[in-house]
């Protein structure tokens, strides 16, 4: 099989946190990168945006259509709940030998809807699953791709630097694995906010913190572990919510009921509701005892429950 071409145009669908790291990290290595987001039409944000994308030697399009036009590789990197009618517009816009990588978090049932029109002009679909946080790891984060087209995909993302692994050349299985951690990983991050502020309500999270090391010494329960589950909750808790949902979809479809990835939905979204109506956001260097106390975890309560 000849191998394939080298990228030299990538666009890229959403400017936020995947979008504008690897924007960045693919305009330093000489390739044109292109990219829009609808924020780009936001009065409020327009300027902001604009000046990110220029920051990390992106040009920003004031159309999708201007973003793709003559792009070999085009990358998807929204919301869940945008995933699928970002694919019905892009579908329009894109022809032969043109190539969508879709990184969003979404159901293997969405990522298949977005496969048939991304493909209505001879385009070609590749689904992607992130499998960790974008940053720290950037272009390294590991991904895996599948559908008719992922392999010789991979090779080309490989060859600028992607951490990139083809699972499947049917669609729905990279993400089909993507849900399933997720499952485990987001409900952790819920459990944590659930058990953690209830233990500071009690005044007991030392005492609940030595039990489950005692109990699970591997995971390695530290703050730094404990203020990274918590702030991921706190940073990006509605999308990941959204995710949640996503995965509820994928468990339904195989006659699982989502009882779990429902209750992580609500409660990581919860956290960040709660947050807005305090007026808190997030900023590093994050305690998750300090957002407990602020959302009033420090309470008359806990005070008690020291004292007895």
């Amino acid at each position: 099989m000849p191998k394939a071409p080298p990228i030299q145009r990538i666009a890229i669908i959403g400017f936020g946190e995947a979008g504008s790291i690897f924007g960045n990290d693919f305009a330093h290595q000489g390739i044109q990168v292109s990219t829009f987001d609808i924020l780009f039409h936001s009065r409020r944000h327009r300027q902001q945006m604009l000046a990110k994308a220029r920051s990390c030697g992106v040009t920003p399009a004031e159309s999708l259509r201007d973003c793709l036009i003559e792009a070999e590789l085009v990358i998807s990197a929204v919301t869940a709940s945008a995933t699928l009618q970002v694919a019905k517009d892009a579908g329009r816009l894109l022809g032969p030998g043109q190539i969508l990588v879709d990184i969003n978090s979404v159901s293997p049932e969405t990522k298949r809807k977005c496969r048939k029109h991304v493909e209505r002009n001879q385009a070609r679909f590749v689904e992607a699953a992130v499998m960790a946080p974008i940053p720290g790891l950037r272009l390294r984060v590991p991904m895996l791709l599948g559908g008719p087209h992922a392999f010789e995909t991979a090779e080309q993302l490989r060859a600028v630097g992607v951490n990139v692994k083809h699972v499947s050349d049917r669609i729905g299985v990279a993400s089909a694995v993507k849900m399933c951690r997720s499952v485990l990983i987001k409900g952790l991050e819920a459990l944590a906010v659930e058990c953690l502020f209830a233990a500071r309500q009690y005044g007991a999270e030392k005492a609940v913190l030595d039990s489950v090391a005692a109990t699970y010494p591997q995971m390695g329960w530290t703050e730094e572990l404990l203020d990274y589950l918590i702030g991921r909750v706190a940073e990006h808790g509605q999308r990941r919510a959204a995710e949640m949902r996503e995965v509820a979809r994928a468990l339904r479809a195989v006659g699982i009921e989502p009882a779990m990835a429902l209750a992580t939905a609500r409660r990581q979204e919860r956290l960040v509701v709660e947050m807005a109506r305090r007026k808190l956001t997030y900023s590093k260097p994050f305690s998750w005892r300090e957002l407990a106390d602020a959302l009033g975890c420090n309470s008359p309560r806990r005070q008690a429950a020291k004292e007895f």
